[in-house]
């Protein structure tokens, strides 16, 4: 279900880091709580990187929602990272959009704001929903 993405990503999100829920979804903000499928060599905390799965805990939105926790995509970092062709690429916001399920479906049924291609490539779900894909 995982497929590779087509660049080098580097390490951008800590576990604890907040991030932007650019769904509409109900959640504004969210704390990456755990990334999975995440390799780290132990003794290394893990961290997320374009379009990983995280856990995400609610932290701002309806308020039903707070406290939650949901699986999300990352959709844009702010630290670059270099496709194939030899661009870099940064966005001016950390973000994710939430899941509903374990399939990578989208809890929202739009996303705002551009969405990086490796995330279209790897969750086709969600770059349907995108505004646009960059």
């Amino acid at each position: 279900m995982m497929r590779p993405i087509s660049a080098r990503a580097t390490r951008s999100l800590n576990i604890g880091s907040h991030v932007l829920v650019s769904d509409n979804s109900g959640a504004r903000i969210g704390k990456i709580v755990s990334v999975k499928k995440g390799k780290v060599s132990k003794g290394t905390q893990q961290y997320a990187k374009i379009s990983d799965w995280v856990k995400v805990s609610v932290r701002a939105g309806k308020p039903d929602m707070k406290g939650e926790v949901f699986d999300a995509i990352v959709i844009r970092q702010k630290k670059p990272y270099r496709r194939k062709t030899g661009e870099r690429v940064m966005f001016e916001d950390n973000a994710v959009a939430l899941l509903k399920d374990e399939r990578g479906n989208p809890k929202g049924t739009q996303i705002k704001g551009p969405v990086a291609k490796e995330v279209a490539e790897r969750w086709k779900a969600v770059g349907k929903i995108a505004q646009f894909v960059l």
